[in-house]
């Protein structure tokens, strides 16, 4: 073994020698450690690539999610029974911000997200113990909407009449009308009335009238109905419909119109007038809507005071 049978290295021609630093066209036979170093350093110059990548990629998505957030789709968090049983406290609904910008309005029927136009909820968040440092994270993350807002005042409720309707309840049956026309409503809470107080009111054009589905414990447009605008909500502040129940997934399903609502014929052109009949008693507490949320699964994060109602 060993040199048996080989010539030693120094006795071999020096064409010989060669060939186990150079291949038989002269290039170099690179070894076992030049190829394991080689391989080191593109691993190293990948990751040194993607550190500097990094950051682009988080601002690429931080402006995504904005854009979303802004202009097509938003996540609210229920937190109130305002709604049930058509949406209930926990779920996520999908909110369409998109097609009101080419100047689609809401119609009767539809669920609708909408700020606070004045006196609907109270103002009792807590201030934040987060330091600096956590506090501006947060505010970055809940400004491009991946961090729910403890500060948004928005609400739920269901359209129940637009612009130079009349909604009166109600009649000898005890239902609730539109414009004299007995509505059928199969998405109220069961064991709930269409309304305990009575109320007539035409609404003014460019307003809407809206209702919780849980009438016994929803601080809709009956109650507000000394405010100005007589209990009505401005187009101009709905953020958008709610379109679907995103989560749990086992309640995933879509908002529909219901037929009833839907095939009213629109009224005639007027202006608003006054409410006939004022609703006494007291106002039920509503939360605001926790807005904000692009995940529609559960965030690790405290959930924040302000409700939708």
């Amino acid at each position: 073994m060993g040199t048996r049978g080989r010539g030693r290295l120094a006795d071999r021609p020096a064409d010989v020698a060669r060939e186990g630093a150079d291949g038989a066209d002269g290039v170099p036979v690179r070894g076992r450690a030049d190829r394991r170093r080689t391989a080191q350093r593109a691993a190293r110059r990948r990751k040194r690539s993607l550190l500097r990548e990094f950051p682009l990629i988080i601002l690429v998505a931080l402006l995504v999610a904005l854009v979303m957030k802004t202009f097509m789709i938003q996540v609210f968090v229920i937190p109130s029974g305002s709604m049930e049983q058509t949406i209930q406290v926990g779920d996520r609904v999908l909110v369409d911000k998109f097609t009101p910008w080419f100047g689609n309005e809401p119609s009767r029927g539809d669920v609708v997200v909408f700020k606070d136009p004045g006196g609907w909820l109270e103002n009792d968040h807590k201030p934040s113990d987060d330091g600096p440092i956590l506090g501006g994270a947060k505010q970055v993350l809940t400004f491009v909407g991946l961090l729910p807002s403890d500060s948004e005042q928005d609400l739920i409720k269901r359209v129940i009449g637009v612009g130079g309707d009349t909604v009166e309840c109600c009649d000898a049956q005890g239902r609730l009308s539109v414009n004299g026309t007995p509505v059928d409503e199969p998405y109220l809470s069961p064991g709930n009335p269409p309304s305990r107080q009575p109320f007539k009111v035409k609404v003014p054009q460019g307003r809407l009238w809206v209702m919780g589905d849980h009438r016994d414990v929803s601080a809709d447009s009956r109650f507000h109905m000394g405010n100005p605008g007589q209990g009505t909500i401005p187009l101009s502040g709905v953020v958008g419909r709610a379109f679907v129940i995103a989560w749990p997934l086992d309640r995933f399903h879509q908002l529909d119109e219901p037929s009833s609502l839907s095939s009213l014929a629109r009224a005639p052109q007027a202006a608003g007038t006054a409410p006939n009949s004022v609703p006494v008693g007291p106002v039920p507490m509503e939360p605001p809507l926790v807005m904000g949320v692009l995940g529609i699964l559960p965030l690790a994060v405290r959930r924040p005071d302000g409700p939708l109602r």
